[in-house]
């Protein structure tokens, strides 16, 4: 038996513009990002010293204005009946914690000889996104209320399992926890989204109706939000995209084991939710979830064990770069096969 679904499909009427040229406006903000980079280097080293315990202001600024949107379309009186369907919650925490690091820390041997770079590729498949996710699951029209208490579960998790993960597989001792990082980026990415997303409701809905709320602001907020998403992706670019302006080959070499990594999480995720039968919403939030990873967390453990200028730390900079992509390709797919799997 299906799932029973615990939110209504998310029709983003507001999102066309960006949907329909997303790999368009994906390019031009990578390129921009780039060049900004490259022309402007004291512009990367600004945003680089804007940050505070490890988290970067200016782009928790602009993912705020990303989650803001998604958070605020979930229904409060919604998460307890999603934190009842139990079944998509343990799925993705099998394939956070189970299947993902193996498949990586695998991945990482067969391809990257080199121990830096190869303990760099591990560390992005320890830790499950907590954050961009949410918008993603968003995106796809997945179940975000079920989304909301997933997340919430990884970033626990995540304080319990990381540091015992990562000592395992990088066969290293005393692997840190990156405790504050993992506490300030639930709060920036999701917490003060969520807090500000359903203020908002609460208020416009009662001042300017609920109508008005869900069409009118959402609608506006939905623009917002997608522009926010493309100067994410152009801060990114600047700050991280020298990396294959200046290594291009081994840019590529370790592009390699991640797109393995993502594609095969994305694809086991899918099987399962077929075999299980889940509904398109409970399916489109766990191969998010499954595949995706917690890069700032990544990075900063890197910096942390190897140094800044270390082959780790450059090998985590390459996962941000290829997620963004892909997370919008498996979104497109899942859209395009949406009536299979049970979506009017």
């Amino acid at each position: 038996m299906a799932e029973t679904n615990n939110n209504a499909h998310l029709d983003n009427p507001a999102l066309g513009w960006f949907e329909k040229y997303i790999y368009l406006w994906i390019i031009l903000a990578g390129v921009g990002g780039l060049l900004v980079g490259k022309t402007l280097p004291h512009f990367a080293t600004t945003i680089q010293r804007v940050s505070w315990r490890g988290v970067s202001l200016p782009l928790a600024a602009a993912m705020f204005l990303v989650m803001l949107p998604p958070m605020a379309r979930v229904k409060l009186e919604e998460l307890k009946k999603a934190a009842s369907n139990v079944r998509p919650t343990i799925v993705t925490l099998v394939a956070n914690w189970v299947i993902a690091p193996p498949l990586m820390w695998l991945l990482a041997r067969i391809f990257v000889p080199e121990p830096e770079y190869r303990a760099g590729l591990i560390l992005l498949g320890l830790a499950p996104c907590t954050a961009m996710v949410l918008f993603w699951i968003y995106f796809a029209r997945g179940n975000l209320v079920q989304g909301v208490v997933v997340t919430a579960i990884n970033a626990i998790t995540t304080l319990v399992l990381y540091s015992p993960t990562g000592t395992f597989y990088l066969g290293a001792g005393g692997v840190p926890v990156p405790f504050i990082l993992i506490l300030l980026s639930s709060i920036f990415f999701v917490g003060l989204p969520l807090l500000a997303g359903q203020l908002a409701r609460r208020w416009l809905s009662r001042t300017r109706g609920e109508e008005w709320f869900e069409e009118r602001f959402l609608g506006i907020a939905s623009n917002v939000s997608a522009v926010a998403l493309l100067a994410t992706m152009l801060i990114m670019f600047s700050l991280q995209g020298q990396v294959i302006l200046h290594n291009p080959l081994l840019a590529l070499r370790l592009m390699v084991p991640n797109l393995i990594h993502y594609t095969t999480m994305m694809t086991l995720a899918f099987t399962v939710c077929r075999l299980l039968r889940f509904t398109y919403e409970d399916t489109a939030m766990t191969i998010m979830i499954s595949s995706s990873s917690q890069f700032e967390v990544a990075i900063g453990t890197a910096m942390v064990l190897f140094g800044i200028g270390s082959g780790a730390a450059l090998a985590t900079v390459i996962g941000p770069l290829l997620e963004i992509p892909l997370m919008v390709s498996a979104a497109k797919l899942l859209q395009r096969i949406a009536h299979r799997l049970g979506e009017p």
